[in-house]
């Protein structure tokens, strides 16, 4: 497996499958069970909004809303009209939520998004809304129950409070015994080959902030 094809989400060969088709690699997928399983015990039935996703997939995401085809929130959870922005403001009006392709920590095969099953119908549409997570929300008590629990399973939350770069992700967790050694393996020339062989909209723009990018939303999330 080559790490940089790995980590910009080019190589899929160490991924295997769980529910619903999602990926992740090995030993993530048999700690999410074991907390799965542990969880179920308290009333909650964890599920996979996202895991693995690879560059060309993120890459639509990106592609997407950086033409208005998909909805951009700030941090106030307010839609945004992202065809009012120009430069590196509609970049970062994305970043908040949405990883540049090649950064994501999704391409790892360690981090994953989560909801509370049980605590929603079935036919409910989870939106990855901080309102969703918080008391009076949905999965308040998926929340609280990680805050307590995820770290006995190796995961994290990088996303846990807002640093300056990605907005708070409580949805969002990463297996620390693997995405630990990921980003500090990770650098910009991996993420700048990865943007220069794409066909992202103002790539020329994307390019030049690179190290910005790398340095605000690649390693700039909560450790603790």
């Amino acid at each position: 497996m080559s790490l940089a094809r790995h980590l910009t989400g080019f190589d899929e060969t160490a991924l295997v499958e769980l529910e619903q088709r999602h990926r992740l690699l090995p030993d993530v997928k048999a700690a999410y069970q074991r907390m799965k399983q542990a969880a179920a015990l308290d009333g909650i039935e964890l599920a996979l909004v996202s895991s693995y996703r690879s560059f060309s997939q993120q890459a639509r995401i990106w592609t997407a809303k950086y033409t208005g085809q998909r909805p951009v929130y700030n941090k106030a959870q307010q839609q945004v009209d992202i065809h009012t922005l120009n430069g590196f403001a509609k970049i970062e009006a994305i970043l908040l939520y949405s990883a540049l392709p090649g950064a994501s920590r999704h391409h790892w095969g360690t981090d994953l998004d989560l909801f509370d099953k049980a605590a929603v119908a079935e036919n409910y549409q989870v939106q990855l809304l901080d309102a969703e997570y918080q008391s009076g929300g949905p999965f308040y008590a998926l929340d609280q129950w990680l805050s307590q629990h995820a770290a006995q399973f190796g995961f994290f939350r990088p996303y846990q409070r807002d640093q300056g770069g990605v907005a708070k992700e409580a949805w969002h967790l990463s297996y620390r015994p693997l995405a630990e050694g990921y980003l500090n393996s990770f650098d910009e020339a991996m993420l700048s080959d990865a943007i220069a062989q794409s066909e992202l909209p103002d790539k020329t723009l994307l390019l030049e902030h690179i190290p910005l990018i790398f340095k605000r939303y690649v390693c700039t999330i909560c450790k603790d």
